[in-house]
C-alpha cells in the first residue's frame, strides 16, 4: 500500500485513538488500495467538531511522545492543527480538521489505521477537490476512483449531495477544464510508477464522455445520490432510469453521520 513504513508505524500507533468521529481521510486513506500509484504526503484526521479536533491532537500527542515521537506543531488553530512528527531520520505531517458530518455512510474500521472515512466520501470529497483546485495528485487519484471504485458520473452526481451549490452539469464542466499537465507536473509528487501523459489524456476523455451520457441518463429527482445495488451488494452507476436492469438498484442519500443501505427482506 501507498504509505511509507514510517506512515505506517505512526498511523498504526494513532489507529487506538481512532473513533468514528475522528478518523482517517484524505489521500493517505484513498491509498490504501494497494493498486494505488501515489503516495500521500501526510497523514490526515478529520473530526465532527471544532472541540473534538482540540481533544484528539492531545491524545494522539501524548501517545506519539510516550513511544518516542518527537511531535512539533506548525499551526494550530480552532478546528485545525498541522504538525510534524519525527523519529530519528523519519518525518511525515499530520493534520487534525474539522470536516462537517454530513457524508454518505458511517466511517469504517480498518486493520492497520482504525477508523477511516468510506471509500464512497473519501471519493466524493476527492472529485469536489479536483473542481475546486487544479492539482496533479487530484486529477491522478481521481483517474483511479473512477477506475476502481466509482465512474466519473456517478460522482458527479452524488457528490451535488455534499455541495448542493453545484449541479452535476456544473460540475462536469469545471472538471472539463482540468487534465491540462506537463511532465514537471507529476515528477513532483511520490508515485510508486512512472505516467504516460498520453495515457492519462485518453482515459480523462473517455471518462468525460462516458459521464456526461450518465447524467443525461438520470432521473433528476434523485440529484445528490449514490446508487446501491442490492443484487450486486455494491455502489454502482446504474443503467438508464427505464431499464428493466435498474430493478435492483436504489438511490442512498447521505445524512449527518452517514447512513448504511437499507437491507430489503
Amino acid at each position: 500500500m501507498p504509505l511509507t513504513s514510517f506512515q505506517e508505524s505512526v498511523a498504526r500507533l494513532l489507529s487506538t485513538n481512532r473513533t468514528e468521529d475522528s478518523h482517517l481521510a484524505g489521500g493517505a486513506a484513498l491509498h490504501l488500495a494497494p493498486s494505488s500509484k501515489r503516495y500521500s504526503n501526510d497523514l490526515d484526521y478529520f473530526h465532527d467538531s471544532v472541540e473534538r479536533v482540540a481533544t484528539a491532537f492531545a491524545d494522539d500527542r501524548a501517545l506519539l511522545e510516550k513511544h518516542g515521537y518527537s511531535v512539533h506543531v506548525d499551526l494550530n488553530q480552532p478546528g485545525y492543527i498541522r504538525a510534524s512528527v519525527s523519529q530519528a531520520s523519519d518525518t511525515t505531517s499530520i493534520e487534525w480538521a474539522h470536516d462537517s458530518a454530513w457524508r454518505f455512510l458511517p466511517p469504517i474500521k480498518n486493520d492497520i489505521v482504525g477508523y477511516q472515512l468510506h471509500p464512497m466520501d473519501l471519493a466524493t470529497n476527492k472529485l469536489l477537490a479536483l473542481a475546486g483546485r487544479d492539482e496533479a495528485r487530484d486529477f491522478l487519484d481521481i483517474l483511479m476512483i473512477d477506475r476502481e471504485i466509482l465512474p466519473l458520473g456517478a460522482l458527479c452526481w452524488a457528490a451535488v449531495g455534499k455541495d448542493p451549490g453545484f449541479s452535476p452539469r456544473s460540475l462536469l464542466e469545471l472538471l472539463k477544464r482540468r487534465g491540462k499537465y506537463q511532465p514537471e507536473d507529476f515528477k513532483r509528487l511520490r508515485l510508486s510508477e512512472q505516467v504516460d501523459l498520453e495515457d492519462l489524456k485518453a482515459q480523462w476523455l473517455d471518462a468525460i464522455a462516458l459521464a456526461e451520457r450518465f447524467i443525461d441518463a438520470q432521473d433528476p429527482t434523485e440529484i445528490g445520490c449514490l446508487y446501491y445495488d442490492h443484487a450486486r451488494e455494491e455502489f454502482v452507476a446504474p443503467p438508464p432510469k427505464d431499464s428493466a436492469a435498474r430493478s435492483t438498484v436504489v438511490p442512498h442519500f447521505g445524512r449527518p453521520g452517514g447512513v448504511l443501505p437499507a437491507i430489503r427482506s
